[in-house]
Order: C-alpha cells, then structure tokens, then sequence
C-alpha cells in the first residue's frame, strides 16, 4: 500500500510514517500544503493522511481541491481541530475519515486500513443535466454543444450542484464548498454568482436549469 502523510509537525509526521513502514507500507512524507496537494493529485497513492493546518495552504482547500480535480484517493484527516463543525467541514467536501490528535497510533492504523479497503467510487469525467455539459477534467462547460466562459467560482458553483441535481443545496453548503470555510455568510455572494451563472447558461435558452427555492437555496434540474 502506499500512503502519502502531509503533516506540518516533524514529530508527529515522522511517527505516522516510520509506524506505517514498519507494516509494510511505502510512504511518502510532505510537510507543506502546496507542495502536498501537487503529489497528491498524481493520483497514485492508496490512501492519504492529511492535516488540515498546513502552511501554504490550508488541509481543508488541499481536500477541496483534491475533490475538485476529480482526485478520489481516500483521505483520512489527522488534526488537533477536534470542534464538531471542523469534522462535519471536512466530511462534507470530501475526507473519508477523521482522526483528532492525541491519538493511539493502533487506531490510525486501522483507520488507514479500512479506508484502503472501501470500494474506489469513480466519479463521471462528465456531469450531464438536460444539454449542459460539465467536464471536470478539463473544467469545460457545454450548453448544446456551445461552449459557456466561467471564472472559477462560477464553475466551482456549477459544478457542485451538478453533482447534486435535482437536490436543493443551501447557500451556506454553496458557500463552504466554494470558498473558504471562514468566509463570511453573511454576504449574498452566492446569489450575485448564481446571477451570474443564469445569464451565462440559461440566457435565452429552454428548459431553464437554474431554480430558486425561496428561503433554502438553489437548484439545479430540468
């Protein structure tokens, strides 16, 4: 099995790593968000254990991305964030796992082995809804076989309600799975994004695939 570890802390990361080894396990060691997340989106490992508080970048927009890419190795989170909210955070936009510090390495070690173990999802290279096209490979977006301009934020939020048509998304999930965790909610970016979006893919173009639910957040269907 190879398993990528990209944790700040030496101590802690040389630990994680010399006990994996010791079963027999390759693995590889990254101390810095950046760097992390370009090994990782190789695609290559079995399982990766990520710690959310990394310079460089965050844990959280190294999972994000991962996800974005369309990278599903399996990650088991390691912090010392052990509030409910950064656990349900780091589920939610893609983390298989979740292991708070102090922790018994017995109990990491059949984390790391049970994630290795749960069948590979594939996500679809292409997200489809009505004649809209979504590649998350080469992040192009189709309407009718016309080709739409999106910055990455109006792609992001495409792209995270494509991957969940016909399910009414709220603005604060938009907002987590788009931005940064701490960005304020407060804001109505999410809709001067969705208007954005409703010019550029549903502009003069039937069925409308862009909905509203007053009061819960947006949708995307035929």
């Amino acid at each position: 099995m190879k398993v990528l570890v990209i944790e700040d802390d030496r101590t802690v990361g040389q630990f994680v790593q010399r006990g994996l080894e010791e079963q027999r396990m390759q693995v590889d060691l990254v101390d810095e968000g950046s760097s992390g997340l370009k090994i990782a989106s190789e695609g290559k490992y079995d399982v990766i254990v990520l710690d959310l508080r990394l310079p460089g970048m965050s844990g959280v927009e190294v999972l994000r991305t991962l996800r974005d890419r369309g990278v599903n190795t399996p990650v088991l989170v390691l912090t010392a964030q052990d509030a409910v909210e950064s656990k349900v955070q780091a589920l939610r936009i893609g983390a298989d796992d979740y292991v708070t510090k102090p922790f018994a390495f017995e109990e990491l070690l059949a984390r790391v082995e049970a994630v290795a173990r749960r069948p590979k999802s594939i996500a679809p290279a292409v997200l489809s809804v009505a004649d809209l096209r979504i590649d998350t490979g080469s992040r192009e977006v189709h309407r009718s076989g016309t080709p739409i301009e999106l910055t990455p934020k109006e792609y992001a939020v495409l792209e995270y309600l494509a991957r969940n048509p016909g399910r009414v998304m709220s603005r604060t999930l938009i907002t987590e799975y788009a931005w940064d965790y701490h960005f304020d909610p407060g804001t109505n970016i999410v809709d001067v994004v969705i208007n954005r979006l409703r010019k550029k893919v549903d502009h003069r173009r039937l069925p409308k695939l862009i909905h509203t639910v007053r009061g819960v957040g947006y949708v995307l269907k035929e």
